[in-house]
């Protein structure tokens, strides 16, 4: 590689960092009218550093960008508190039942805290972090999935190739049904937009991570067959909770 090609793979790994950050700062909480007022400033979602190029990346833009365009500059109580409720419906008390956690999509029984959460889990640790508390936010959480992918692209050292596999063996298997969910029945076009722009996100990154790589992106019943494979030999681990009291299940 030469000295202007890792360059630019530095600031490529950067700028989808910052961005992924980003993106998990937005599902992290509910927009007050400071956050709307910054992703007006930061001229969101035009400014982010990955450039989506497919009709989907595209259209998700779009539905974002006329989404922020719908509210006030100025939003009052009643824009911030449908907001408000939106969120809430769909991160805590799964009102739409579009669960943030990726248990309760791949789980047979659609729990939190299963089989994905420990897997997830053995990542953090493999990189010495950890979820604040996995009782009010598992691990597999999308907002903890995004920030990891990001911290493994701020590891310069680590190959593109770890936060591909990451994201086909966790991520990528139900961001795209978590986002048909929220988009189906959501209250507000903030979160639809939100919601299409992530799964369009990630996708666009991981085919991106394949060209420079050049390692093919493998296909949905390859990746299944690789975690059918580690649940047969994994080794025994903690119980997992199959119930908390006010968090699922949301399917």
């Amino acid at each position: 590689m030469t000295p202007r090609q890792a360059e630019t793979l530095r600031l490529f790994r950067e700028h989808v960092a910052e961005d992924l950050e980003l993106l998990a700062a937005l599902h992290d909480r509910e927009p007050d009218a400071a956050m709307l007022e910054a992703l007006r400033q930061l001229d969101f979602p035009g400014d982010l550093g990955l450039h989506l190029t497919s009709e989907k990346g595209r259209q998700a833009q779009q539905l974002m960008s006329q989404a922020l365009a719908a509210l006030s500059e100025h939003p009052g109580k009643n824009d911030l508190d449908e907001l408000a409720a939106d969120y809430a419906s769909i991160y805590l008390n799964h009102g739409i039942q579009a669960s943030p956690e990726e248990s309760v999509w791949l789980d047979d029984d659609h729990l939190i805290c299963q089989d994905s959460m420990f897997q997830v889990r053995q990542w953090l640790e493999r990189y010495g972090l950890q979820a604040e508390n996995w009782r009010v936010r598992p691990d597999d959480h999308l907002v903890y999935q995004l920030k990891f992918i990001a911290h493994l692209l701020n590891q310069e050292e680590e190959p593109l190739e770890e936060a591909g596999r990451f994201m086909d063996e966790h991520l990528l298997r139900w961001i795209g049904d978590f986002a048909q969910r929220v988009v189906q029945r959501c209250d507000t076009p903030y979160f639809a937009g939100l919601a299409l722009l992530t799964d369009a996100y990630c996708n666009e990154l991981r085919d991106l991570v394949a060209d420079i790589t050049g390692q093919a992106r493998p296909l949905p019943e390859e990746i299944e067959e690789r975690m059918n494979d580690k649940a047969v030999n994994k080794q025994p681990e903690e119980a997992p909770q199959a119930y908390v009291p006010g968090m699922g299940p949301a399917v």
